[in-house]
């Protein structure tokens, strides 16, 4: 963990993923989808969008400094213009409401290298091309499992299919891992560090992108599944996926 400890800002990590209300998975005719066609946020009730100018920068670090804030956390939240990071932001009605950033592995590493170093040392040397998730923070009162699934599924397109990454990261607190394993498939890599800035101790945890893509394809786009805690049955449907894709990777190499 750093300064700003990325997983914990999100009231959704208080409960277990399978506690969260069953909510109906996202069609084609959800304005969503629709959002995400044009990347546009402020004319429809819901959408996501990648994160590339000044102004967008700022809305999603307020968004970050409320909500790390409300946790107790103090420090400097702003995002800054990186080459190897990627932010995506979601808005309801106009008004940012969650982020990520997707941090991609280059020569000056990640941010996760810090405290665990050795343990993404050992995936690079296995050929692994990894990446990890930071800053991430939602503040969307009620059901927002789907929500916060199509943000993460946005996540998961950047990191495969535009960047090619093979693994995915994040560090958070020991009591948010049954979140993260439950609702994405991350798993514990070796023991809790204390990071001694914030005298807090944080997890390393890791999932491979092909086994996102694995549960995508047997879950995504059904809805509220029967005996399946994890938040896959609210990612697009493959289908939807492959439109998605094909739109970010236009946007992307324009």
């Amino acid at each position: 963990m750093h300064d700003s400890p990325d997983a914990m800002s999100n009231p959704a990590l208080e409960t277990d993923a399978e506690d969260a209300a069953p909510h109906s998975t996202l069609s084609e005719g959800d304005p969503l989808v629709a959002q995400l066609a044009d990347q546009v946020t402020q004319e429809l009730d819901f959408g996501i969008r990648l994160v590339d100018t000044p102004t967008g920068r700022n809305e999603a670090s307020m968004l970050i400094h409320r909500m790390y804030s409300w946790r107790g956390f103090t420090g400097n939240h702003a995002l800054t213009p990186v080459a190897n990071r990627v932010t995506l932001m979601a808005s309801q009605r106009g008004e940012a409401v969650g982020t990520l950033s997707v941090g991609l592995d280059c020569p000056e590493g990640l941010l996760a290298d810090e405290l665990f170093k050795p343990q993404l040392d050992a995936y690079r040397a296995k050929g692994g091309r990894i990446c990890e998730i930071i800053k991430f923070a939602f503040d969307m009162a009620g059901n927002s499992k789907q929500y916060q699934a199509a943000l993460f599924h946005l996540a998961v397109i950047t990191a495969r299919d535009v960047h090619q990454r093979t693994h995915m990261f994040i560090e958070v607190q020991p009591r948010h891992r049954a979140f993260f394993d439950n609702a994405l498939g991350f798993k514990q890599i070796g023991e809790p560090v204390l990071n001694p800035r914030v005298n807090v101790q944080g997890i390393l945890m890791c999932v491979e992108l092909s086994y996102m893509t694995e549960q995508i394809q047997r879950y995504g786009g059904k809805g509220a599944t029967p005996g399946v805690r994890s938040f896959y049955p609210f990612f697009f449907s493959p289908r939807e996926e492959i439109g998605i894709v094909n739109r970010v990777l236009n946007m992307t190499h324009d």
